[in-house]
């Protein structure tokens, strides 16, 4: 067989393309700014209390040891063990309850840290609105559509400073993707792909009951509150994120997160039009209502997002990878890269493939004439790296805490964090009701 000729100008063209496949990445280790949020405005300090002290509590509380500008002058939580893990988290003695209301109606303290289950998202939020405190609630900050709508209008209302808690939003990493977004490398952007995965009991909430767990030691009333009425059931209590009566499952632990980080780059602060979700309770068969591998794919302006968790796999665990005409950016644990598309104009003989080799040369003649070859503007791969050591969670806090001294915006706002949830909500409705989940903006409601 006959080997097809290729001329050099063609030679050029690819040579360019491989040339660059194979080249070296530029490597950036990333270096955090001096945030002038961890500057004390006017030597004043936030003086923050913790509504409850568990898994998520007791990090944030480990957390803002890092951030001089505020100090944690109280804790409440519904397991009395509870209260000695906050201080331990923290290094400091300070009051705990296991009434959160009593820390509210104390005139020293500026805001308060939500770090509950979901469903008392809203009603710890709105009471320390009413008293008049600053929010730092864990995402995501609702339990349902109606709570994400009553937080957003009771903040507004007060007006308070209020922050949801994904902190990846306040990450170098993610601050640097969205220079990037925002410089047009990418091109148009019309996919992008995201997953956390994990494979462990501990990834799948099944979270160790500790062997003193009692009527005597959790205030289960004060947990259930407005959840169905049942005996006391350890399990609910410590796992609760299982439990659609105080969790919110994959979607909330896991997909709020990433749409938090793909929101915060891209800047695209509203709602999906639309939802599809698809998934399953495979391995996790204890009980629980959440399916643990879910996947959803969202519709947003001219835009698709895929979104997907698995629980029994963590290949590949946390990357966001966004697809445009010019480039592709992934980010993916402490790492970003940003692989530049070869769009290096060609001649595309396949098209050709029905003519006469007379009109192919022909073709391909007058192509060649009209591009002449030339140096590829194609750019070099670009890779950024989180430095050891370092902490988005307290640039979240300190952050949260300038915004308090000075009422300047926060970088993730209620309307930022009930946009994020409402995509948590749309999954799971579209997971539990078999069907296409709409946003219906007008109604601030879910229409299957």
């Amino acid at each position: 067989m006959k080997t097809p000729s290729m001329s050099r100008r063609d030679f050029v063209r690819l040579g360019v393309g491989a040339a660059i496949a194979g080249a070296a990445a530029k490597a950036t280790l990333l270096e955090p700014v001096a945030l002038a949020a961890q500057t004390a405005v006017d030597g004043r300090k936030v003086r923050f209390v913790m509504i409850g002290t568990g898994i998520r509590g007791c990090d944030l509380l480990r957390a803002a040891r890092l951030v001089p500008t505020g100090v944690c002058v109280g804790a409440a939580d519904l397991y009395v063990m509870r209260h000695l893990a906050g201080k331990e988290a923290y290094g400091a003695d300070f009051p705990t309850t296991s009434d959160y209301r009593t820390l509210l109606d104390r005139k020293d303290v500026d805001a308060v840290f939500v770090a509950t289950s979901d469903h008392h998202h809203r009603r710890v939020t709105l009471d320390a609105v009413a008293a008049g405190k600053d929010v730092y609630c864990e995402k995501p900050i609702s339990h349902s559509v109606a709570d994400g709508v009553a937080t957003v209008e009771a903040v507004q209302g007060g007006k308070r400073i209020f922050q949801a808690g994904s902190q990846r939003v306040s990450s170098i990493l993610n601050k640097k993707a969205g220079e990037i977004y925002k410089s047009g490398r990418l091109g148009e952007v019309h996919q992008i792909d995201a997953h956390i995965n994990r494979n462990s009991p501990g990834g799948a909430w099944t979270y160790p009951i500790p062997p003193d767990a009692s009527p005597e030691t959790v205030d289960w009333k004060g947990f259930l509150v407005d959840a169905p009425d049942r005996p006391f059931d350890a399990k609910r209590f410590f796992r609760w994120r299982c439990f659609e009566d105080y969790g919110s499952g994959l979607g909330g632990d896991l997909f709020v997160h990433l749409l938090s980080g793909i929101l915060g780059i891209t800047g695209m602060n509203t709602v999906a039009s639309r939802a599809y979700s698809s998934g399953g309770l495979y391995h996790y068969k204890d009980g629980r209502d959440f399916p643990d591998m879910l996947e959803t794919l969202y519709d947003f302006p001219e835009m698709q997002v895929h979104l997907h968790c698995n629980q029994n796999n963590n290949d590949g665990n946390d990357t966001i990878s966004i697809y445009g005409s010019k480039g592709t950016m992934v980010v993916a644990g402490n790492t970003l890269t940003f692989t530049p598309q070869d769009v290096t104009p060609r001649f595309e003989p396949y098209g050709w493939g029905g003519m006469t080799a007379a009109q192919k040369k022909l073709g391909q003649d007058e192509w060649n004439a009209s591009h002449p070859a030339g140096a590829s503007a194609l750019g070099e791969v670009e890779s950024y790296t989180l430095p050891q050591g370092y902490n988005e969670t307290a640039d979240h806090i300190a952050n949260f805490f300038r915004a308090v001294v000075t009422r300047e915006h926060v970088v993730e706002d209620e309307v930022f964090g009930n946009n994020a949830a409402i995509g948590c909500h749309l999954a799971n409705y579209s997971y539990f009701h078999r069907t296409v989940a709409t946003w219906d903006s007008a109604s601030n409601s879910i229409k299957g």
